[in-house]
């Protein structure tokens, strides 16, 4: 009952966060994937469900984030010669930007006088959740933690990006969505597809290989890490 009650009620909050979504002109604040984490810890909370009871049931829209990931690579196929293009550039703009979110992290952590294990969890922060838990888990850090800190940073990046872009007065799709996917990984991605087809496809992109240049990163940089 439980397991059915889980897919329902997530399921039934994205649509309806889809419907708010397109009501409000896809305003930042109105994101799907932010409104319905934020249905869902209401639920949770009103109701007394235990997150891991919660988890275990939707395990199978869990699972599902692995062949939608792998989706991805559709869009960014149908801009391929645009790729073509821009690589060398987007290898850079990861390399700087990976490098950037990770010492930026500690540095303000540090800076707040952070724990040292708080810092290790924080350092994966702009990566999505499973590559975050296994970095963490493998420096020392809190795999529950990691994940805190990477939906925090998902949220953020989901709900500022396009401010930000505006301010910075940033028009080209390809910039936009290489961005907000380096930056804010899975949401940042789901808000780049709200922008455009091809901002998407290159948020995707962003993500993946943010993940990789993360977990090589991290252990180079831990030294730094006070």
């Amino acid at each position: 009952m439980m397991e059915l009650l889980a897919l329902i009620m997530t399921l039934g909050f994205y649509l309806a966060a889809r419907r708010i979504s397109s009501w409000g002109k896809d305003h930042p604040l109105l994101s799907p994937p932010v409104l319905t984490i934020l249905a869902v810890i209401i639920m949770l909370l009103v109701f007394k469900i235990p997150y891991k009871e919660y988890f275990q049931s939707a395990r199978p829209i869990h699972f599902m984030l692995g062949p939608a990931t792998v989706a991805l690579a559709l869009p960014l196929y149908n801009q391929l010669e645009k790729l073509k293009k821009v690589l060398a550039p987007l290898m850079v703009a990861l390399v700087i930007g990976s490098t950037v979110g990770i010492l930026s992290a500690v540095f303000f952590g540090a800076l707040f006088g952070l724990p040292h294990d708080v810092l290790l969890a924080l350092t994966p922060k702009s990566v999505t959740t499973p590559i975050a838990m296994g970095i963490a888990e493998k420096i020392g850090g809190a795999p529950s933690l990691a994940t805190v800190f990477v939906m925090i940073t998902g949220i953020a990046g989901a709900i500022v990006a396009t401010t930000v872009m505006k301010l910075v007065r940033v028009q080209d799709p390809v910039v936009k969505g290489f961005a907000m996917g380096l930056a804010a990984h899975g949401l940042g991605t789901v808000r780049a597809f709200q922008i455009s087809e091809m901002a998407g496809a290159f948020a995707g992109l962003a993500m993946a290989l943010n993940g990789l240049m993360t977990a090589i990163l991290v252990p180079l940089l831990l030294s730094l890490i006070p």
